[in-house]
């Protein structure tokens, strides 16, 4: 297959970690109720006023993990958003800042390598956005990449190795959906990229690990982090 072709847009990523005295349900419950509808009426009023905004607002719940992260947003724009002078949430603004460790956003160029579609249904008793969607397995993968990795060898490596591996995996095991971000600062940020793998149940997602060869890109990598959610968040379509 031929590499594919990156978005124009950039793909922010600000990955969520909970406080220590804070439930994972009740940050959920205060990012969708509280942050999420204060954050699309920023985006709609700073399109309004003429200046960059968000083209697209998704959130992602991951289930309980071993590894750092409670679940990751991610917004589209036009160019990368420049990097605060302290992180997000130091000084809370809501609820949902209040219970989570401060975060910084992470710049990232998407690929979309198997465009499955996912359902996007407005609420009708409430505003319509946020809502959510359901009844599929995500799997994201947060890749750490070694010390003295080649950078732009794993880059390669991944676009034009793993990528069609992972591709024919899915395929053959009902896999409908492939993402791939890759960083834009890879040298300054704790992770090279992040894969999303999308499933319709738990069956398909143990097929693909039988499927899927070894081709080699374990030589560029330190970790790899695994989160698995079957809820996403919609804040703008």
């Amino acid at each position: 297959m031929t590499r594919p072709t990156p978005s124009d847009d950039v793909k922010m990523m600000f990955l969520i970690q909970r406080k220590p005295d804070a439930s994972r349900e009740e940050l959920i419950a205060h990012w969708f109720a509280n942050h999420m509808p204060e954050v699309i009426e920023r985006q709609q009023l700073q399109a309004g006023a003429g200046k960059p905004g968000a083209s697209r607002y998704l959130a992602t719940v991951f289930d309980e993990s071993p590894d750092r992260w409670d679940g990751v947003a991610q917004l589209w724009f036009g160019k990368a958003l420049p990097r605060p002078d302290e992180p997000f949430g130091t000084r809370p603004t809501d609820s949902f800042q209040e219970r989570a460790e401060p975060y910084l956003p992470w710049a990232t160029r998407e690929y979309v390598v198997i465009p499955g579609e996912l359902p996007v249904a407005p609420l009708t008793l409430n505003a319509p956005f946020p809502t959510s969607r359901s009844g599929f397995l995500k799997i994201t993968f947060l890749v750490k990449p070694r010390p003295d990795a080649d950078l732009d060898a794993l880059y390669d490596h991944w676009l034009d190795v793993h990528l069609p591996a992972v591709v024919e995996a899915m395929q053959s095991t009902g896999g409908f959906r492939y993402v791939v971000s890759h960083s834009l600062d890879p040298e300054n940020e704790p992770y090279a990229g992040m894969a999303e793998l999308y499933f319709p149940d738990e069956a398909a997602w143990q097929a693909f690990g039988g499927k899927l060869s070894d081709d080699g890109i374990g030589a560029y990598i330190e970790k790899l982090e695994l989160y698995t959610s079957h809820t996403e968040f919609i804040g703008i379509p």
